[in-house]
């Protein structure tokens, strides 16, 4: 039986960070992952760099791409006639990306000495992990002196909608599209709904958004989720609030989708269906009840603040227990704990995990919420910058959305900032790493920005919260 010090189960954000991290601290370690790519050949990155973050970048960095020259490439006096997109050209770059990614962490593995085991991990009564092939067939057992489960998640599943990977797709198959589809019908209005919707709208489609809860964006900040259903709105997408599926009906071509809302029952007609309702842990199979693990009602791991499970040594971290489910999450999880077993001391602050949507213009945000702070009775004042003032908006003619800091009327900590506009990805690490230094909204207005930048809208916000704006 092979003996490591440490096996991480689930090569994904989580795992194969873990992994590495792990071998950089002397640490005898292997990643135990079954992951396959379409062509059936095995790989690493979990969902994030196969099915998930990455891939969705590719479609909507290209989608971008063609509405912006369709759109707006004569404001710059660019003359673009006859403008088309190959879809399977757009595709075969996806997958070169993805080829590249995922050959790269393979290639990280061997320059740290991981040891890449193909097959299912399972947990025994002991530390020992059972490896399965994809057929289920034991291939051999591992003993491990500590565990770190990264199993991440899985597409949820509701019965109105189920999904036969044709004509009702899950987000693995929305990425997988061979042609724009005429019209397009999304359950769900959350992050994934939003990509993908976003992607086959620039390309053509006629997209519905059918969203069972009553606000948009209930998680975000009240002003940036106001803003982006009006301009989302504006680019195309048919959001519809407060509308509950009960049931769907393929025939042909097409698909016939019921739902109800307060106007009664309601029928809409599509050439494909997304489901896209979010994602739930991959626990199954992982030998929980043998071995004793405990999970939540959802089928979370229970962990305590270091990601330590019920059972000594044995960790997990990402999608499979609590908090967001982000890659750049799990990845921080992951180091954390390959450090907690080789004695150090790390400390990961989930409050200060910043959330991207990639729409465009982007939405991110970092803290608390407006709503959340009116609720705790607290006291803040808020400073707002919009992108329209902005001489670099203006100069790249990207003027939606605004910069929202709010902080503590009392003490001006930063308590959250919160972005809708270009590159709202980029500009929220400043916020980021001025939370995590306990930065004041003062700290960020005596802090000098290079001009001309988005990033003056941060600075500009900042002075907005003592009522001080220059530019505005």
């Amino acid at each position: 039986m092979d003996k490591y010090d440490v096996v991480v189960i689930g090569g994904g954000p989580g795992g194969y960070v873990a992994a590495i991290r792990a071998a950089q601290l002397g640490l005898k370690t292997a990643c135990v992952e079954r992951g396959v790519h379409p062509r059936g050949k095995a790989t690493l990155g979990g969902t994030c760099l196969n099915v998930g973050c990455i891939p969705s970048k590719a479609l909507l960095d290209s989608s971008h791409h063609y509405e912006h020259l369709q759109l707006h490439a004569k404001d710059h006096g660019i003359d673009a006639k006859e403008i088309s997109m190959d879809i399977a050209a757009m595709q075969k770059r996806k997958q070169k990306i993805i080829k590249i990614l995922t050959q790269g962490i393979a290639g990280l593995f061997k320059k740290n000495g991981v040891t890449w085991i193909e097959g299912s991990g399972e947990l025994t009564a002991g530390r020992d992990i059972n490896i399965s092939s994809r057929d289920g067939d034991l291939i051999s057992t591992l003993a491990a002196r500590n565990v770190i489960i990264a199993t991440g998640s899985v597409p949820a599943v509701i019965p109105p909608a189920v999904v036969d990977q044709e004509m009702i797709v899950d987000s693995t198959g929305a990425l997988a599209f061979d042609k724009v589809p005429e019209t397009l019908g999304i359950i769900g209005a959350g992050v994934i709904g939003l990509e993908l919707g976003s992607v086959w709208r620039r390309l053509g489609s006629k997209v519905a958004i059918l969203e069972a809860l009553p606000d948009f964006l209930a998680s975000a900040d009240k002003d940036v989720a106001k803003e982006a259903k009006t301009l989302l709105g504006r680019q195309g997408l048919d959001i519809r609030l407060a509308t509950k599926v009960t049931a769907t009906e393929t025939s042909g071509s097409k698909v016939s989708v019921t739902y109800e809302n307060t106007d009664g029952e309601q029928r809409l007609e599509v050439d494909k269906l997304i489901v896209a309702v979010g994602r739930v842990p991959n626990t199954e199979g992982l030998g929980a009840e043998a071995s004793g693990l405990e999970l939540d009602e959802h089928g979370f791991i229970n962990v305590n603040a270091q990601c330590h499970t019920n059972l000594d040594h044995i960790y997990a971290v990402g999608d499979v227990v609590r908090g967001p489910m982000l890659a750049h999450k799990a990845s921080a999880e992951g180091i954390a704990v390959a450090e907690q077993i080789a004695g150090q001391s790390p400390q990961i602050d989930l409050e200060l995990v910043p959330w991207v949507i990639y729409t465009w213009p982007e939405i991110a945000w970092v803290g608390a919420t407006e709503q959340d702070l009116k609720a705790q009775g607290r006291r803040y004042a808020i400073g707002k910058f919009p992108f329209m003032a902005s001489g670099r908006g203006r100069t790249m003619g990207e003027t939606d959305g605004f910069i929202k800091i709010i902080a503590d009327a009392h003490s001006d900590a930063v308590l959250g900032v919160h972005i809708i506009g270009p590159q709202a990805s980029e500009l929220i690490a400043e916020a980021v790493l001025a939370m995590e230094f306990g930065a004041s909204a003062e700290d960020i207005a005596r802090t000098v920005h290079a001009h001309p930048t988005l990033a003056e809208g941060l600075h500009e916000a900042a002075l907005g919260v003592d009522s001080r704006t220059i530019h505005l």
